[in-house]
């Protein structure tokens, strides 16, 4: 199997970046508090990349993440806090879940287009939501207590991993009809690109990795109520796409990261952080209306250099 120069470069600078953080934590010049919102970052990064997957690159509007998250959420803790399995069973589990909500859901409302799509999908999200404050099996509105198994491991290497496969389904023919999707459905068909089975393999893989954003983001908080899972949650996680730029896997990482740490940066303005913290996003949405990376991604020129005469 042929290895690129480029692909062994980013490795070593991935892997770079988790030792230089893992350092820094264990020494304490990261502490505890901070080290939680780089936690909080690798899973805002993996929902935004995910839903700029069904939004971003196949053009349908999704307002109803959060609700996969929720599943993903619930069913990890379900497997982890009820039966006392693995944290790596609940992982895969909660994938699994969400990716069979979106496929039940996915199917018929796929066939919507637009406004009225992404109406459905706000609607998904709330009765996901509505449905688990009604559940007593795992706590109803009181909350459920979840084992605090997410590390930061756990949360890094799994962040890589959806990027790596998000990328990939992108660079493939797969991504190319989604991509075509997008930019006109209509002359897509006429292509003969199918394209409910594309926006609905869209939108599965997306919910599948929302699933597991829930997963971490459960297990490290160690308590989960329905209301961490309505619209504004799903709101915020569209924020992250819109501002890192429709299409672009660079922005929504870079946005991802941003708007995470923005309001830790403005805390000391105690009740004013929230108003400086939304007039930068206003400011930045009128001086770059199609995000911060639009469609563009941010590359090494001088990797594209060695691509030429990569030969291993």
């Amino acid at each position: 199997m042929k290895i690129s120069v480029k692909s062994i470069i980013y490795t070593i600078l991935v892997l770079a970046l988790f030792f230089l953080l893992n350092i820094l934590m264990d020494s304490g010049i990261i502490d505890g508090y901070y080290s939680g919102i780089i936690m909080i970052v690798c899973v805002n990064v993996i929902l935004a990349v995910s839903l700029n997957l069904i939004t971003g690159f196949t053009g349908q509007l999704c307002l109803g993440h959060a609700g996969f998250m929720a599943v993903g959420a619930y069913s990890s803790a379900i497997i982890t806090a009820k039966f006392e399995l693995p944290f790596i069973v609940a992982i895969f589990v909660s994938g699994v879940a969400a990716s069979l909500i979106a496929l039940v859901v996915g199917i018929p409302t796929l066939k919507l287009k637009g406004d009225y799509f992404a109406i459905t999908t706000l609607g998904v999200g709330e009765v996901i939501r509505g449905a688990l404050v009604n559940i007593d099996y795992v706590g109803g509105p009181r909350g459920f207590r979840v084992p605090m198994n997410t590390t930061f491991t756990w949360s890094f290497f799994l962040m890589v991993i959806t990027i790596l496969v998000i990328y990939n389904i992108i660079h493939s023919v797969q991504g190319r009809n989604m991509i075509a999707i997008r930019e006109n459905e209509i002359a897509a068909e006429a292509m003969g690109v199918n394209t409910a089975k594309y926006k609905v393999m869209a939108f599965i893989t997306a919910a599948f990795f929302a699933g597991i954003a829930g997963a971490l983001y459960a297990h490290y908080n160690g308590f989960i109520d329905p209301p961490t899972f309505n619209f504004l949650k799903s709101v915020e996680i569209l924020t992250f796409v819109v501002l890192g730029g429709m299409g672009s896997l660079t922005g929504s990482i870079i946005a991802a990261v941003i708007l995470t740490f923005l309001p830790e940066v403005f805390r000391e303005f105690q009740d004013f952080r929230m108003i400086v913290y939304s007039l930068s996003l206003i400011l930045l949405m009128l001086f770059r209306p199609k995000g911060l990376m639009g469609t563009k991604e941010l590359s090494f020129k001088f990797l594209d250099n060695i691509l030429k005469k990569d030969k291993v």
